[in-house]
């Protein structure tokens, strides 16, 4: 399945992980912000149908 993703697909992955990283540094240091995780979980439900639409 990895080896099958393009490179738009691959760099938004990259994208999510490092936003779930970025929003988790940030509830930890600030507290916590329901638009920031909002905004990853849509970013994260884009690229699950990225994937999806990619391998189906």
């Amino acid at each position: 399945m990895a080896g099958s993703t393009d490179s738009s697909t691959r760099t938004m992955g990259v994208l999510t992980i490092g936003a779930l990283v970025a929003v988790t540094a940030y509830t930890v240091a600030l507290g916590s912000n329901g638009w920031l995780w909002f905004g990853w979980v849509v970013l994260g439900l884009i690229t699950l149908a990225m994937i999806v639409l990619k391998n189906g």
